[in-house]
């Protein structure tokens, strides 16, 4: 089978075909206000385990993930506790990337940053201004929706929706220095006590989504094979980086597969900052193994809501024992006899290695290779007693290894 991954897009699932052997991946990062809660890990587990599977398949994987260190949030809560923005910022970065490197989450080969790339922004910026994409009024930058006739091609959201949403970002529709409501703000002009960056049109700072159009094209082109997020970015954040970045390049698609995670849910609700019922990756990881945390999170394939349950992490903590205890089984009986003198036939993983394969060739179908590996490990339980095992337990391995799950060697 050929890898296929579902386009957010299209709204279909399509066969994977990356523009060569380097695959681009592009990923929105966090804002670093208030750091690692479990909906983050989700997310970055499930890219996490997609570019492992890619590198598995032979292909190389440029993946850079951003980090929005100026925006409304992080302005807003540094208000809120009294402390410098970047200060904050920087503490929340590394709270994160010690969460993720606690569940082994391979970093990306970059985490740029939206302060480091302003120039590129300003330009971008200036671009779409002479293109007639954009315009300027009072020191505020706003692009023209109207310039592009496919705006909404991603979200497919009514207007009004739209409006509600981007209102909801900061970027009210009923602004009067707006041509149109649903025009977005690429630079806004200095406000009181809050950071600024030169630019054309005076002092200010970049909108939002211009920061993640120029990280992804300052380091993977124009063009990318995967564009990634949580599904709560497709409107205004991704359809706006897509019109933006068409509009100033001429090059479409922007990204050939657009990828959303889904939401981490709690009770019922979105586990999110705002609602304040989060559950912390630097608390988990205290209590349960890493390995186990990463089971409990690709136990739902990763565009599919996932409950947060103390009793599914619980249940994933036990498939952990069970695959160690499957791999780490001696391959030569007490006496020092080989494994191959063993009188049964060496378990035959091939039918469960086509399955794993299979299931995540099927747009990362991480629940059924699960089962799959569950399987196997009880499997490789059941025959080590009568016959060799250590073609099976490589084989658990190294499939273990693709969810970012390390088992021992025996």
């Amino acid at each position: 089978m050929t890898l296929r991954l579902y386009n957010s897009l299209s709204g279909t699932i399509e066969e994977f075909r990356p523009a060569g052997k380097v695959v681009r991946l592009y990923v929105c990062g966090v804002t670093p206000y208030d750091t690692t809660h479990l909906g983050h890990a989700f997310c970055y587990v499930s890219f996490d385990v997609l570019s492992r599977y890619l590198c598995h398949q032979g292909y190389e994987v440029r993946y850079f993930q951003n980090i929005t260190d100026i925006d409304n949030d992080i302005l807003r809560k540094s208000r809120e506790l009294g402390m410098p923005w970047d200060e904050l910022g920087n503490r929340n970065v590394e709270i994160h990337q010690r969460s993720l490197d606690a569940l082994g989450v391979l970093p990306p080969e970059k985490y740029p940053r939206a302060t480091e790339e302003i120039p590129l922004m300003v330009e971008m910026i200036r671009g779409l201004i002479e293109r007639g994409h954009a315009y300027e009024r009072e020191g505020n930058v706003y692009f023209r929706v109207a310039s592009d006739p496919d705006y909404g091609k991603l979200s497919k959201l009514p207007p009004a929706e739209m409006a509600e949403r981007l209102t909801e970002t900061g970027d009210p529709t009923d602004d009067p220095r707006k041509e149109s409501g649903l025009d977005f703000l690429l630079w806004q002009a200095a406000k009181p006590n809050e950071p600024t960056w030169a630019s054309p049109w005076g002092a200010g700072r970049p909108g939002w989504h211009i920061e993640c159009s120029a990280m992804a094209i300052r380091y993977l082109g124009e063009q990318l094979d995967i564009h990634g997020g949580g599904g709560d970015l497709i409107y205004p954040h991704h359809e706006s980086e897509i019109a933006q970045s068409e509009r100033w390049s001429g090059t479409e698609p922007f990204a050939r597969v657009w990828m959303h995670v889904g939401m981490l849910r709690m009770d019922g609700e979105k586990m999110s900052k705002s609602l304040g019922n989060m559950v912390f990756v630097a608390e988990l990881v205290k209590e349960h193994p890493p390995e186990a945390i990463r089971l409990f999170l690709s136990g739902a394939r990763y565009r599919d809501v996932l409950e947060w349950s103390p009793d599914a992490l619980r249940e994933a903590e036990g498939l952990f024992d069970l695959l160690v205890r499957a791999a780490s089984l001696p391959t030569e009986p007490e006496g020092g006899a080989p494994t191959s003198g063993k009188s049964g036939a060496a378990l035959d993983s091939g039918p469960a290695r086509s399955r794993f394969l299979a299931a995540m060739d099927d747009d990362l179908d991480t629940p059924a290779a699960i089962a799959t590996l569950r399987a196997l490990a009880e499997a490789i339980v059941g025959a080590a007693a009568s016959g060799s095992v250590v073609g099976a337990q490589h084989d658990l391995r190294e499939l273990a290894g693709i969810l970012g799950v390390k088992l021992p060697v025996a």
